[in-house]
């Protein structure tokens, strides 16, 4: 780890020296500065992690000067140093952004246990800044994997109304990516920098899911003992996403409606409303005008939910994008796989796309990476997909009576594939005679 750099900041030399010497002898580089003409200079030429300053200064005050660095220089820690401790002083230091406030005397004990606690401040935020960049790159359009026309459609849509602040509806089957596509949008927007949220409404019974989505107020029922921030209002200034918004029951939805109305809501237990700003994006697998007809669902809601509506393609009817959703999922599964397998034959990928894929790409996701555990060499064979997948294909085609045996012949060799080719312990776990397994070794060309 690169040694850290602190700026001292005083006129007193004397004590600039003493606390140089301390502090370098635990490691870190320290510069100086006199006042605070030189310290710009120093902040501005060096990487400072740390400023210690002194509250007089002979050409400003030091709670001034913390609040101009912290506009400019917002991730760098700043301990402010004082003859006499002053409370107003203090309180208004740590409100410009000081990271601790101390009197002079004491910091010959106190300072290098503050700059390691500054330090692993800095390191923190430092990662969750890293993290927030990686997350912003996974939800980019340019990461949804597709180039058949329905896909391509879908991006382009949402690409043009992640720049507006529009209420978005996502529908699809279960597993076609809505809240990737809900992520992406947000990442896309202006509020990517805000929280996103997501909220599946068919999770939770419906006192629950008023009270992640409210908030309420402490005593407002039992077990309730302390207030509590709902989702939209943790949302506040971001984005929204409520999956499975067919499922939200009626009286809550007249809530929700009065949130898109007035952009005001009132928690349970609580007799004000609480305003805010936040940009909702929902998703449904159901036909909501037939859950309309029924009366399970608010038209005026509806209406309102509905302003941009994006379909998503279920992978039947984008089956040119398996082979690239099959090779990512083999390539990200694989860094956790014994034999790390890079491909796939072609009669694995031929019966990859004779599945009807209801489950669309999540069933796609979870079929790639059982078949990357059970995989025994550098490329997945057509054993390693489930025996229903091995069978599918031949089913209705074939005398039943050869469909039989293809199944005693796929069960056959996921047993050896098993016993890493052990004849004995497959012919045991068979419940066979070995004579018999090599015979039928030999018929089916194991």
């Amino acid at each position: 780890m690169p040694t850290a750099t602190v700026l001292l900041v005083d006129d007193e030399e004397k004590l600039r020296s003493l606390l140089k010497r301390i502090i370098s002898l635990e490691g870190f580089n320290v510069l100086e500065a006199a006042n605070i003409k030189s310290a710009w200079k120093s902040l501005e030429k060096e990487n400072v992690q740390v400023m210690i300053c002194d509250v007089k200064l002979p050409d400003g005050h030091g709670v001034a000067f913390t609040r101009q660095v912290k506009e400019k220089y917002p991730q760098l820690e700043i301990i402010l140093l004082t003859a006499y401790g002053n409370i107003p002083d203090g309180v208004q230091a740590m409100k410009n952004g000081a990271f601790d406030y101390i009197t002079k005397g004491d910091d010959n004990d106190k300072i290098i246990p503050l700059l390691s606690r500054a330090l692993e401040k800095q390191q923190l935020l430092n990662q969750v800044q890293v993290l927030e960049k990686q997350v912003g790159k996974s939800y980019r359009f340019e990461n949804i994997l597709g180039k058949s026309p329905l896909i391509q459609e879908a991006i382009d849509l949402a690409k043009k109304v992640a720049l507006t602040n529009t209420t978005v509806m996502l529908l699809g089957e279960t597993g076609t990516g809505k809240e990737v596509f809900a992520q992406s949008i947000h990442h896309a927007s202006k509020r990517s920098g805000q929280m996103f949220l997501a909220l599946n409404c068919s999770a939770f019974s419906k006192e629950l899911l008023e009270s992640e989505l409210f908030g309420h107020r402490a005593g407002s029922f039992t077990g309730a003992t302390k207030d509590k921030k709902g989702l939209i209002e943790e949302a506040h200034e971001g984005s929204l996403f409520l999956d499975e918004i067919g499922e939200m029951p009626l009286d809550l939805q007249a809530k929700l409606l009065r949130v898109l109305e007035t952009n005001e809501f009132i928690k349970v237990g609580d007799t004000r409303p609480t305003r805010i700003n936040v940009r909702l994006i929902t998703a449904t697998n159901r036909d909501l005008q037939a859950e309309i007809a029924d009366g399970r669902f608010r038209e005026d809601l509806f209406y309102r939910l509905n302003v941009f509506t994006i379909q998503l393609p279920s992978l039947r009817e984008r089956k040119e994008d398996i082979p690239l959703l099959a090779k990512y999922f083999l390539d990200h599964f694989s860094q956790k796989s014994t034999y790390h397998p890079r491909t796939m034959t072609r009669e694995f990928v031929e019966h990859l796309f004779m599945q009807d894929w209801k489950g669309n790409i999540r069933e796609l996701k979870n079929v790639m990476e059982r078949a990357v555990i059970l995989a025994t060499g550098p490329e997945l064979r057509l054993e390693n997909l489930p025996l229903e997948m091995q069978v599918a294909a031949t089913r209705g085609t074939i005398m039943s009576a050869f469909d039989l045996a293809s199944v005693e012949k796929l069960h056959i060799q996921r047993v050896l594939n098993h016993t890493k080719g052990n004849k004995a312990e497959t012919a045991r776990l068979l419940n066979i005679g070995l004579t018999t397994l090599y015979r039928k070794i030999e018929e089916y060309g194991l």
